[in-house]
């Protein structure tokens, strides 16, 4: 499922955080791509995701999935997970199966993808404990194992590797790569880390202060003579 966003804006308090205008007020995430959205702090990107993930209204602009309007049939293919996960209280395993048992899978096709995804994250041996006693690690895992428990088309990840240790960032990526190649999964990535961006998106937007500089391939926004991006990249080369 693409995502176009067309001349995208948002006002708090009569302050515009999100202006898409000039090259890039038309943006375009490919269906089956691993798109990054990076950029200081306060450019936009975590306001724009919730946009494009329908968890907030634009004040102008239209969002199309598609070619189609946001609909319950496109909202119930999407989820969305940031780098504070909020987890039931209750256990790993239970966490993980909840959005089948929503959809009122079959208990042994629940079990089945729930022990798949517990060994994916390596997250087995920890099934059974309450997620309020999980390490950020351990929670982030959690979070994205329920995520891709019922095989969404698009996954909204606002940082999720954020302050967590690098096995794990490791074990996260992988699954994220994997879903994509095996599922043709849509991700959209909000990362500060630019070391992850360029292993694992293949389109990257920037974004500052509200407005879109660059959307295009990794190699491309490396190339670019825009001092900001330049400003940018040299601060957080990895």
């Amino acid at each position: 499922m693409n995502i176009e966003t067309k001349n995208i804006i948002k006002t708090y308090n009569e302050k515009t955080v999100l202006n898409l205008n000039g090259d890039y007020r038309d943006l375009f995430f490919e269906s089956g791509k691993i798109h990054g959205i990076i950029g200081p702090n306060g450019s936009g990107k975590t306001t724009l995701m919730k946009i494009m993930a329908g968890l907030i209204l634009p004040t102008g602009g239209d969002v199309l999935y598609s070619g189609q309007p946001l609909d319950q049939d496109i909202r119930s293919k999407m989820t969305y997970s940031n780098h504070t996960p909020t987890l039931f209280s209750r256990s790993v395993y239970e966490n993980i199966a909840y959005p089948l048992k929503i959809r009122k899978g079959e208990q042994a096709e629940i079990h089945q993808t729930v022990t798949q995804l517990l060994d994916e994250f390596e997250i087995d041996e920890i099934k059974n404990q309450s997620a309020r006693h999980l390490s950020g690690g351990e929670s982030q895992k959690t979070a994205l194992a329920r995520a891709l428990s019922f095989s969404p088309k698009i996954l909204f990840l606002d940082e999720p590797t954020a302050n967590i240790d690098p096995k794990s960032i490791q074990i996260i990526e992988t699954a994220l790569k994997k879903r994509n190649r095996e599922q043709g999964l849509t991700i959209i990535i909000i990362t500060h880390n630019l070391s992850q961006a360029f292993r694992i998106c293949n389109h990257l937007t920037f974004l500052d202060q509200g407005s879109c500089l660059f959307s295009d391939t990794p190699e491309k926004i490396m190339a670019s003579t825009h001092p900001t991006i330049d400003e940018f990249i040299s601060f957080n080369r990895f």
